[in-house]
């Protein structure tokens, strides 16, 4: 008798550990982001505020596939497509390539971006937005901060970012996007995210306030989250930064 009751308990157990399993899954899957708070909030505040957020349990947005300048949120397609690029896929990163790209990704140097664009060429970065699954994106080769971009296609693209590297490179382009200078880490980068790794890109203009964008992927264990939030119009760098945490915020409310 006293067999049988361990082997029961035993039994309880295990089914109520493989019940706790199964949920976790669902539990990822029931999240979703504060949409209603965060739009309410960029209403309140002056510039035009878009955004985009995709993760396991669905996509939501809003004004999500309004075209607008990409300033240097562009530099993350240019990384993909110099690691991509076949004089460089298959071979170690060498002390030039990295004094290249990471200056383009962690400080957003601009001479670097251009350095970048003129080596892979426009053909490259536009097969990173076919491959990535973009409906919108317009490069400008010439002035590459002015391509055009949306929130909906920087989700697609950032969601997934990781699988757009050959794996050769995969570790240090996810390296560099987790680790923007602390100077430039505004808006999402101040967002409390316990358990989160934070990659992101963001892209500014000049401390007008006139463009303002961060794109973002947070990962913990097999859960990915994307967000966009693009602004423009902001009355002044400060302002817009302190909108694009606002709403970043919100967005992201019960991770």
């Amino acid at each position: 008798m006293l067999s049988a009751l361990r082997t029961g308990r035993r039994c309880l157990v295990a089914l109520s550990l493989g019940a706790l399993v199964a949920a976790t899954p669902a539990a990822a899957a029931d999240w979703h982001p504060d949409l209603p708070a965060a739009i309410a909030y960029a209403r309140a505040r002056d510039g035009e505020v878009r955004l985009s957020v995709r993760a396991d349990g669905g996509v939501w947005g809003w004004r999500a596939n309004q075209q607008v300048p990409s300033a240097s949120v562009l530099k993350a397609m240019l990384l993909v497509a110099y690691l991509d690029d076949p004089s460089v896929r298959d071979r170690r990163l060498l002390p030039a390539d990295r004094d290249l790209i990471g200056p383009m990704i962690r400080r957003s140097d601009n001479a670097a971006a251009s350095r970048v664009l003129a080596l892979v060429g426009p053909k490259a970065v536009r097969s990173v937005a076919r491959r990535a699954g973009m409906r919108r994106f317009v490069l400008d080769p010439v002035v590459w901060g002015l391509s055009r971009i949306t929130a909906a296609d920087q989700t697609r693209f950032f969601r997934r970012i990781d699988a757009q590297v050959t794996a050769r490179h995969r570790a240090t382009a996810m390296s560099l996007l987790g680790s923007i200078v602390p100077a430039q880490r505004w808006g999402i980068g101040r967002v409390h995210l316990p358990g989160w790794k934070l990659y992101f890109k963001g892209g500014w203009g000049r401390g007008t306030g006139a463009v303002e964008h961060q794109v973002a992927l947070l990962r913990r264990g097999d859960r990915r989250v994307a967000a966009a939030v693009l602004i423009t119009g902001s009355p002044s760098h400060a302002y817009a930064t302190r909108t694009l945490r606002g709403v970043f915020a919100r967005l992201l409310r019960g991770l």
